[in-house]
């Protein structure tokens, strides 16, 4: 086993904070950031962890993101309103976007808000379960740069294209969060075999010819699988239509990659959808969902998208998470050089 060292959730969140600070952050940005780079390892999805952070680094010092961004919003109508990310992070964004959104979602019991000139933003279902938390039915969708080609075609189309929900349970909690990208795995996945030198899973990906491979590299030249073939692809199109093409923000083809240096910013979008439940269902909401969770729970080996990661999360918090101790003195490099 790699040298590891065990840190606590808090001790992440502050030591990428000051890292994304050093690289030329702004510390309200480094801040949301790094909130959610904890919040990742907390809940076991390294891919969205401390092992981002260099990239999050390279891409300010590069000038794709624009560390010190400040987003500004725009109320369009009662429920439907609009955050310009500026080319900066899109947690900050986020942030800004979810305050109104939770204020016009319970006055007029949804609302909509849509985020352009963004960037990856984590792990999706972090967002829809904050909203989950607020009471709310979330929807939440982020396009990404092209990695996926359409069935019958070699070049990509769309990104791998998340959408997460998440459902409250009326006591400040989240019921259920669902976080599924468009590809059989997410693109960071395919990321951390190849820094690794491991091999792919058979079925996650295709290289440049639209064949299948097991090479993380000629992956990354190539295609990601979409889920369930056609439908998977349909699902990405989807959120396509709703992160990029409604937000105004650049679709998949015309952003820049989030990984590497090449390019200028992504100007990729989000969209969330925020829904006041218990009314639309005339109280019955709440009920209901227990006992479709529990047609599922009450069978055994069946469980509910995400029990694992909640799992992670309870053992994250309980005895910390252990970092690769290569991984770590990178990132405190990064803060000695800056």
């Amino acid at each position: 086993m790699a040298d590891t060292e065990t840190l606590g959730l808090a001790e992440i969140e502050d030591l990428a904070s000051r890292t994304l600070q050093a690289a030329g952050t702004s510390e309200a940005a480094a801040r949301s950031l790094a909130r959610g780079i904890a919040l990742a390892e907390r809940d076991g999805i390294r891919s969205h962890g401390l092992l981002y952070l260099p990239i999050y680094c390279e891409h300010v010092q590069c000038g794709k993101v624009d560390g010190a961004a400040v987003p500004t919003l725009e109320k369009l109508k009662p429920g439907a309103l609009r955050v310009n990310a500026a080319n900066g992070f899109a947690q900050p964004a986020i942030d800004l976007g979810f305050e109104a959104l939770a204020d016009a979602a319970r006055a007029n019991g949804c609302a909509i808000l849509t985020i352009h000139n963004s960037y990856n933003c984590g792990v999706l279902g972090q967002h829809a379960e904050r909203l989950a938390e607020l009471g709310f039915l979330a929807l939440g969708f982020t396009n990404a740069p092209a990695s996926i080609a359409p069935p019958g075609g070699k070049r990509p189309a769309i990104g791998t294209n998340p959408i997460a929900v998440g459902v409250p349970d009326g006591e400040g909690r989240a019921t259920l969060v669902i976080d599924q990208s468009a590809s059989v795995v997410a693109k960071s996945e395919v990321m951390v075999h190849a820094r690794e030198g491991r091999e792919l899973p058979p079925g996650w990906a295709l290289d440049a010819e639209g064949e299948p491979t097991t090479d993380p590299q000629a992956a990354l030249s190539g295609s990601m699988a979409p889920s369930g073939g056609y439908k998977g692809f349909g699902v990405g199109l989807l959120v396509e239509l709703m992160a990029a093409a409604l937000s105004g923000a650049n679709l998949g083809t015309q952003a820049s990659p989030f990984s590497g240096t090449a390019g200028g910013p992504p100007a990729t979008g989000q969209c969330f959808i925020a829904i006041e439940p218990e009314g639309l269902s005339g109280g019955h909401f709440a009920g209901k969902v227990a006992t479709l969770c529990a047609s599922i729970t009450e069978q055994e080996g069946a469980r509910l998208p995400g029990q694992r990661r909640l799992a992670n999360r309870r053992q994250s918090e309980e005895k910390g998470v252990r970092v690769d101790a290569a991984l770590l003195a990178k990132i405190r490099d990064i803060g000695k050089e800056s």
